[in-house]
């Protein structure tokens, strides 16, 4: 099979896929259609009212009455404008029903698309996001999904009404005189030809577009995210100039695909008026016995076909565009979600961690993360890792909660691999802070009771905040526990954040905690009172701790030294330091910081 053909093969098994998302509005597609319907019909009749007003010119002036169709026996000076205004009527009701329930099926099939992308987003592997910049998954279910639409919905609006437009107009035009009309139907072939040609293009075109849109809201994204960042580093020419550069990017690409229309558009219209003028000069041999009024009616009707032909052959770029957006769609929905092969639910464990002899390695690298880890954590117990930047502690910490899948090895929760749990019910189970704190843009009571936890009562909200040591700061905001914290938590101090994320943590009260660096952002001062506050919440649930700040796993059950990947020291706080190895020499390293 052909580059060509195999292409054709896929651009059709795209746009097939594609439309199987408007069955549910097959009803109002219908409607739609047949408006359009409707709406194509009314052109020929347009073009045979000339004829009876032409032909009544030249009739003698004692000639008052005519047949016309719809009406009857009436003068012209009446029945021709009472005509027209009855098509002008008919052609409206096809208009407003054609555009009205397309727009209802466009709007749905834009509303199910971003819905079922984003809902795919929510499932996707860790990865998945990985791999791919936020910017190009937030252009996707804006930028594509509008194009996609277009492809699914508008191109048809065009195909159906100005198809059927040429449809009614040729089979007017054959029934007016089939001679003159045979000489028009051998333009038809060049004009195919020329779409064919000029589709390639478009679909090629409009998938740089899509690419550089990606880019430009990517770089937007960063920056505003960033911009605190930006600003305290001067990176303000920098972003500029980044921006800058895509968007000039996606500007040629842009004026690219608009000078292969501007260029194709006006060659079709050549070709199209070229048939024009030979079917002109044909009139005059071929007449036979018709009136003035055929004449006129029939080169009207001919001069209406350039138009829908026209749009006919632009339609090519919007589904050229479309189907090109709906590659990189229909690409992250066939995407396979996070690996759920497990089967154990339990509605309550003890929270005893085993790590046996694992090793792991990032999606598409060689070189391993961690190697031959194990230990167990009792329930109850504290479990504290430590080790330079890099050595796999918060890859560890990711491994449990199945954000990536391991290797070897096995990680066992009350005896039961983490892999055999449901993922719902496996994360139900553990409670995770991390040192990058998540908070969204509602209420601090909402931020703490998020999720499973939304509905809460207020109570226990509070004893949650208490608990973590930030009812002193809620209760000075604004509307206290109603006060909307912004983005990201934009409007919090970094201790602040942290600490609501804590709550968040406690009020969920799983079994096994998880602390990355958790305690990394807060100032001395509520490091106390937090490690207080720990304290309670860890009484009786397993914790595992990844702490850079060595005085806040001091009374940790056991202590675990990673280096590059392996555990290199094992003992409690007391033991490691008269080993005077690893652990030690971090511990005096930090002492001499803070001294």
């Amino acid at each position: 099979m052909s580059h060509d053909s195999a292409q054709s093969a896929s651009s059709l098994k795209i746009y097939l896929r594609l439309l199987s998302y408007v069955r549910p509005y097959v009803g109002y597609f219908a409607i739609s259609l047949l408006g359009f319907g409707i709406f194509a019909s009314s052109e020929p009749m347009l073009a045979s009212v000339l004829k009876y007003f032409v032909d009544g010119l030249s009739a003698p002036p004692e000639t008052t009455h005519h047949d016309l169709p719809l009406i009857g026996s009436v003068q012209l000076m009446f029945g021709v404008p009472l005509l027209m205004l009855l098509i002008v009527a008919w052609r409206s009701v096809g208009s407003f029903l054609g555009n009205y329930f397309l727009a209802k099926v466009s709007l749905g099939l834009i509303n199910d698309l971003r819905q079922a992308l984003f809902n795919s987003l929510l499932h996707l592997p860790n990865r998945y996001f990985d791999d791919n910049n936020s910017g190009h998954l937030i252009s996707r279910i804006t930028y594509n999904v509008t194009m996609v639409t277009g492809a699914a919905t508008d191109a048809i609006k065009v195909v159906v009404r100005e198809g059927l437009t040429v449809i009614f107009l040729f089979g007017y035009l054959l029934w007016m005189n089939w001679k003159l009309t045979a000489v028009m139907i051998v333009i038809l072939p060049v004009i195919g030809a020329m779409v064919s040609r000029a589709s390639r293009k478009f679909r090629k075109q409009s998938k740089q577009i899509q690419a550089t849109m990606g880019e430009l809201t990517h770089v937007a994204s960063e920056t505003i995210q960033g911009y605190r960042a930006v600003r305290s580093f001067g990176g303000e020419p920098y972003e500029a100039r980044r921006f800058k550069a895509a968007s000039e990017d996606n500007m040629r690409k842009q004026l690219r695909m608009v000078k292969t229309g501007a260029t194709f558009t006006p060659a079709l219209q050549l070709v199209s008026f070229s048939a024009m003028a030979v079917l002109l000069t044909l009139v005059l041999y071929l007449r036979g016995d018709a009136t003035a009024g055929d004449l006129v009616a029939y080169i009207t009707a001919a001069g209406m076909l350039p138009k829908p032909i026209r749009q006919l052959s632009e339609v090519s770029s919007t589904i050229q565009k479309g189907l090109a957006g709906a590659e990189s769609i229909f690409a992250q929905l066939d995407e396979l979600p996070e690996e759920n092969r497990g089967t154990v639910e339990r509605e309550k464990i003890a929270g005893r961690l085993e790590v046996r002899e694992l090793s792991f390695s990032y999606p598409g690298s060689e070189q391993p993360v961690l190697r031959n880890i194990s230990f167990t954590a009792e329930p109850g117990q504290m479990i504290a890792l430590v080790g330079r930047s890099g050595s796999g502690k918060s890859t560890l910490a990711n491994l449990i909660p199945r954000f990536y899948q391991h290797g070897t090895g096995a990680i066992l929760l009350d005896g039961v691999d983490v892999e055999d749990y449901t993922l719902r019910n496996l994360r139900r189970h553990l409670a995770l802070v991390s040192q990058q704190v998540t908070l969204f843009n509602d209420t601090v009571a909402n931020n703490i009771a998020y999720g499973d936890l939304a509905g809460c009562p207020r109570e226990d909200i509070v004893a949650a905040a208490r608990a973590a040591y930030a009812d002193e700061f809620i209760d000075r905001l604004p509307n206290g526990y109603d006060t909307l914290v912004g983005e990201n938590g934009v409007l919090l101090s970094g201790g602040q954040r942290q600490r609501l994320a804590i709550a968040r943590a406690i009020l969920k009260d799983a079994p096994l905690l998880i602390l990355d660096e958790a305690t990394s952002a807060l100032d001395t001062e509520s490091e106390r009172h937090i490690q207080a506050a720990l304290e309670t919440a860890t009484a009786n649930r397993t914790t595992l701790v990844i702490a850079h700040r060595l005085s806040t796993i001091e009374r940790a059950d056991q202590i675990l030294v990673m280096e590059r990947g392996e555990i290199v020291e094992r003992g409690s706080h007391a033991e490691l330091l008269a080993l005077n190895g690893h652990y030690a020499r971090l511990h005096a390293m930090q002492f001499s910081e803070m001294s």
